[in-house]
């Protein structure tokens, strides 16, 4: 099981002052194939973003994508490669599944089969472990504390370490 995460959601009372909404730990989603644990933190759904929601905007399902003009925040928790129980052709199906495929010519035959883009401009933050960013023809090793600007290109991610690492993502939607 992931480490869980605390998330506190603050918002105004009837007043005006400021409160806090929610005080608690957030719900993982863990895939038995993988063992990518999956936590949504946070969904908007229009630019500028509502700020002055009374319900929680993560309690919704939601795929990897944001919404329309929406951001999704989530951490993401990789376990090692060495303990993920898919092969390559299972996490291929998974992520066609999921509405993921990477594009160009690495699209019927991606280096990993995690390989994938989205049309966002992501913004992630390695914030515990090791895990290393795959690119078409390039791969960049990541440790705590780093930041990757993406921006809607294939990628993968790949924990070679021996510890799980855990990862911070905002997705912003994004047009080419």
């Amino acid at each position: 099981m992931p480490v869980p995460i605390r998330r506190v959601v603050t918002g105004k009372d009837a007043t005006g002052k400021a409160i806090v909404m929610i005080d608690g730990p957030a719900n993982p989603r863990v895939r038995a194939e993988t063992g990518i644990a999956n936590t949504v933190l946070w969904v908007t759904d229009a630019m500028p973003p509502l700020v002055t929601q009374r319900v929680d905007a993560a309690d919704q399902k939601i795929g990897v994508h944001p919404p329309p003009n929406g951001t999704i925040f989530r951490m993401v928790e990789f376990p090692p490669e060495k303990e993920v129980r898919a092969d390559y052709q299972l996490r291929l199906r998974l992520m066609r599944e999921m509405g993921l495929a990477p594009e160009g010519p690495s699209r019927e035959h991606p280096r990993d089969a995690g390989m994938h883009r989205t049309r966002t401009l992501d913004y992630a933050v390695v914030v515990a472990g090791e895990i290393d960013m795959l690119l078409d023809e390039s791969e960049v090793h990541l440790k705590a504390g780093d930041v990757v600007i993406q921006q809607g290109t294939n990628h993968a991610w790949v924990n070679r370490g021996s510890e799980p690492c855990r990862v911070a993502f905002i997705l912003i939607d994004g047009k080419d």
